[in-house]
């Protein structure tokens, strides 16, 4: 009877150490069931997560776009049956105010159909449906997400010495618990050049319980599929918030990355046998402007060298340019004069 008392005591403790496990686990990722929740309407929001980063001025517009054909995605959605992360995002990034969301996903249909509607005629004079009133979106965002799960079953074997049916129910318990973690990345493109604004990477980890042992891999704990209701959404959410908090300190010290002579027009690393260029002006076209008004005396061979260089600053210099000896935008259109 003595023995049968301490197998029951061990298999209290067993448990409840599982059982507290778990609740360390939920803390990690965000202190609470939902580490991205609540509502947002406009400029204000309810229950937000209270880490989430805040502006007072929006940045500017943003668009969502997931990658559905992403390897990722379909672990997402067919391993652990969870829905897109879209609106996840959406509503992490509304609560924030950082941004202002505009839809482009399957919602843009039905608008497209009610602007349809509108140009055939069929719909009444004051509903005021018509052209020049979508707002473009100045972002696009686009999220990732990396996965790893680490199994370990070292905490059965140490109990499982007890025999009989305890060992076995303690066994499947806590061989069941698993380290899960996610990383997760946001990357933030300028629509209008399509140059990559900022991007960030979080993550966050779990300590969580599969029950499917004892629970034969059904039931409530295997249907739950929303980011709020299992372990991996909400490592998943977490990670995310993560990322976002992260981009935001980014961006509100943002500062833009600069190239001479101007964004897209050659760069300043200029391929063996091609010529380093300004948009349609060339090295080779400054060096014979800067010729003939008696600043280069070398040979034209449109190679940005020492002499090129120099006598670019010299111009630049008489313009009332900064000196850079560089051929950047301003620099190009004095020279076109």
């Amino acid at each position: 009877m003595r023995i049968e008392s301490v197998k029951r005591t061990l298999l209290v403790l067993g448990l409840s150490s599982v059982l507290v496990l778990s609740g360390c686990a939920e803390m990690a990722v965000g202190g609470g069931k939902n580490p991205v929740g609540g509502s947002a309407g406009g400029a204000n929001s309810a229950n937000a997560n209270k880490t989430l980063e805040h502006c007072d001025h929006s940045l500017g517009t943003l668009a969502v776009e997931e990658h559905t054909s992403e390897p990722w995605y379909g672990i997402l959605t067919n391993q652990y049956h969870l829905p897109a992360t879209t609106p996840l995002i959406r509503l992490m990034i509304q609560q924030s105010n950082c941004f202002v969301v505009v839809d482009r996903g399957s919602a843009m249909g039905s608008m497209m159909q009610e602007r349809d509607l509108a140009a055939s005629g069929e719909m009444r004079s004051n509903s005021h449906l018509g052209k020049g009133q979508m707002v473009a979106a100045d972002y696009v965002v686009t999220p990732n997400i990396q996965f790893s799960q680490d199994t370990g079953g070292g905490g059965a074997a140490a109990l499982g010495g007890l025999g009989g049916g305890y060992g076995a129910l303690i066994g499947a318990v806590v061989g069941s618990m698993k380290t899960s973690e996610a990383s997760t990345t946001l990357m933030l493109t300028d629509t209008r050049s399509g140059v990559q604004v900022a991007i960030s990477q979080g993550s966050a980890k779990n300590v969580d319980l599969g029950f499917g042992a004892v629970l034969g891999g059904g039931g409530a704990a295997g249907a739950a599929g929303a980011y709020s209701k299992t372990p991996q959404g909400k490592v998943i959410a977490a990670a995310f918030l993560d990322s976002y908090n992260q981009m935001v300190q980014a961006v509100r010290a943002y500062a833009p990355q600069h190239v001479a002579g101007g964004l897209g027009t050659g760069g300043t690393l200029a391929v063996d046998g091609a010529s380093a260029s300004t948009g349609n002006f060339s090295v080779a076209d400054a060096q014979r402007k800067l010729a003939t008004l008696g600043l280069y005396n070398s040979k034209v061979d449109g190679v940005s060298g020492p002499g090129t260089s120099a006598a670019i600053s010299k111009f630049q210099k008489i313009r009332g340019l900064d000196t850079t000896g560089q051929l950047d935008a301003r620099t190009v259109d004095a020279l076109r004069e």
